[in-house]
């Protein structure tokens, strides 16, 4: 029982990406999914902006995440991954709030895709205008 009272579940989201962040005091591992964080995310960009919670607070060593990620692409993915993992640091300890703060990690980024609309080809596209 003492293993789950350790651990800390949070949500982040970005555009249509949900990530379930699960928090556990470790070696600073972490799985996507049930893959390792390289495989999943492969580029260095996109591990740069899932882990950067981590660095902003020099905690990459000492915890463990247990991660599900879904909808969305890779980059909303990494920006949800980012959120929750943020919240489950502050969730944590709640000194790490002021530097996740102050470098915008604890912000939801509300831009999401705007849908088609009807008798346009897209979002605010329109079709050519024909005079005659």
């Amino acid at each position: 029982m003492s293993a789950v009272s350790n651990t800390i579940v949070t949500i982040g989201r970005r555009k249509t990406a949900v990530a379930r962040v699960r928090l556990v005091p470790g070696t600073g591992k972490i799985t996507i999914n049930k893959r390792e964080f390289e495989d999943y995310f492969k580029t260095d960009s996109l591990q740069r902006v899932a882990t950067a919670p981590l660095t902003t607070v020099d905690a990459k060593d000492s915890y463990d995440f247990s991660i599900l990620a879904n909808g969305g692409g890779p980059h909303g993915q990494a920006g949800a991954v980012a959120l929750g993992i943020a919240r489950a640091l502050q969730k944590l300890n709640a000194e790490l709030r002021s530097p996740l703060k102050k470098a915008g990690h604890l912000k939801r980024d509300p831009r999401s895709r705007e849908r088609k609309k009807s008798g346009q080809p897209g979002a605010r596209k329109r079709f050519q205008f024909s005079k005659r």
